[in-house]
């Protein structure tokens, strides 16, 4: 006997099946500014990496400094994305997205004329939270534009090509920036920031929902997010004995606690706790988390191998990664299709076990000090989470109601970023040491949560067809 949850009801016999309802007039303009969003939003990770050695050598700042270019936007993104997708929800996608873009503008243009590694940090942190408000916002717009799940599901693979592409020109396009000067590499953005405030004015506004903001919860959000990602930030840094360390992380644990028995007590919470009982939401929590956990974690530990043990360039490292954005390109291309096909579980399956042949063949190969064997198993990589992302976020977002759609999208990209923030801490502190043998551990630690989340995504819903 099969659980009601895992397949669609069939119509009765000769009943026509209830007709789909209608994309939005201005669809194509939505899908166009939430893939440009993401594409930024991933951009302004790689592209960095390989101008960290430039901006190191004209605004100092140490290994330190250049850990906290990075990890400093990582923090910001990961700790407002509830309040972002909170925002969302209470003043409407449209609006949030606008924000959250001319925030992104400004800020870009702010790190570009950064006078010293400090100023170039604060930016950064001000961008994370651009982009956190841009993120769950754009994908609460595609949610309102696609209203039927099957052509929503092709929609997101789209909107999923933007990182794709990020991906493909970010490190070589750093490279190439960087050659000329490193502030091109953030003030490449305000073009395409300028685009998506154009597009957005063809589209209609999203609805509001307001309701009672719920302080208390907002605060301690905030407070537990920021001290877990700093304490896992600063756990690579300091070492997790760190009194400041255990410190931070006990404040997150007794915050993110405190957090969960407001929402449960308050009338009007920002997460409201039902929103975990959707089976599909439930799986896709850890999925994501172990998702940014090896594809995160594989191009900061990739990028590090290629240029500071086997001496590549900045833009040849770069170009390493190209063969595995072109096949990501495909790979979320096909996500959609597949998964109207054979319903999500299959993309997503398939997907993270190809990411974990791809970093189990970097974890035997990388004593060999072969570029060639280094892109290979990175091909596998990218290419196996291009088709499963979109398969699991199609089914956070079938899993809720329209108007939850900007908080369950902020909760599902909230793991993913704690995820990556982890990958980023453990993986440096791997590396620190004897960097061979820190690169292996650290791909075969990806290896293994990605085994156990395609594992547990053999429990996603399916469909009949």
């Amino acid at each position: 006997m099969r659980h009601r949850d895992e397949v669609e009801e069939m119509p009765a016999a000769g009943v026509p099946p209830a007709p789909e309802p209608p994309d939005s007039p201005h669809a194509r303009v939505v899908i166009t500014i939430a893939s440009l969003g993401f594409f930024l939003i991933t951009l302004d990770i790689s592209i960095v990496n390989v101008a960290l050695s430039a901006i190191r050598a004209e605004l100092g700042g140490g290994v330190t400094g250049q850990q906290w270019i990075i990890d400093g936007y990582t923090l910001l993104f990961a700790c407002l994305l509830l309040f972002a997708g909170n925002l969302s929800d209470r003043i409407g996608a449209k609006r949030a997205l606008a924000l959250g873009v001319v925030v992104f503008t400004l800020t870009s243009a702010a790190c570009a004329a950064a006078p010293s590694a400090m100023a170039l940090i604060a930016a950064r942190c001000a961008q994370g939270a651009g982009a956190a408000i841009m993120l769950p916002a754009s994908m609460a717009l595609v949610r309102e534009a696609f209203p039927d799940p099957g052509r929503r599901a092709r929609a997101l693979g789209i909107w999923a090509v933007g990182g794709a592409v990020a991906g493909l020109l970010g490190q070589p396009l750093g490279g190439f920036l960087t050659s000329l000067d490193w502030r091109w590499v953030f003030l490449v953005n305000v073009p395409v920031c300028g685009g998506m405030l154009v597009f957005l004015t063809r589209v209609a506004t999203s609805p509001r929902r307001p309701s009672p903001f719920d302080v208390a919860g907002q605060v301690l959000a905030v407070l537990g997010l920021s001290a877990l990602v700093f304490g896992l930030i600063d756990g690579g840094h300091r070492g997790f004995t760190s009194p400041t360390v255990v410190a931070t992380l006990v404040l997150a644990v007794a915050s993110i606690a405190g957090f969960i028995v407001v929402q449960a007590r308050a009338a009007h919470p920002m997460v409201p706790l039902d929103l975990f009982r959707a089976r599909g939401v439930r799986i896709a929590l850890p999925v994501g988390f172990a998702f940014m956990v090896g594809n995160f974690g594989n191009v900061f530990v990739v990028s590090l191998y290629l240029q500071q043990h086997l001496g590549l360039t900045p833009l040849r490292a770069g170009l390493v990664f190209v063969p595995s954005a072109v096949l990501a390109v495909a790979g979320n291309l096909a996500s959609g299709p597949v998964t109207n096909r054979f319903g999500a579980r299959v993309p997503v399956v398939a997907g993270l076990t190809s990411m974990v042949a791809g970093l189990l063949g970097l974890a035997a190969t990388v004593g060999a000090g072969s570029v060639g064997w280094t892109a290979l198993c990175v091909c596998f990589i990218g290419a196996g989470g291009s088709l499963a992302m979109p398969s699991v976020t199609s089914v956070v977002l079938e899993g809720v109601a329209p108007e939850r759609s900007g908080t369950a999208s902020a909760v599902f990209n909230t793991f993913r970023q704690i995820g990556g923030a982890v990958a980023i801490a453990v993986f440096g502190a791997l590396v620190s040491g004897e960097f061979l043998a820190g690169a292996r551990a650290s791909f075969l630690i990806s290896a293994a949560l990605l085994l156990g989340a395609a594992l547990l995504s053999l429990r996603v819903p399916t469909r009949t067809v």
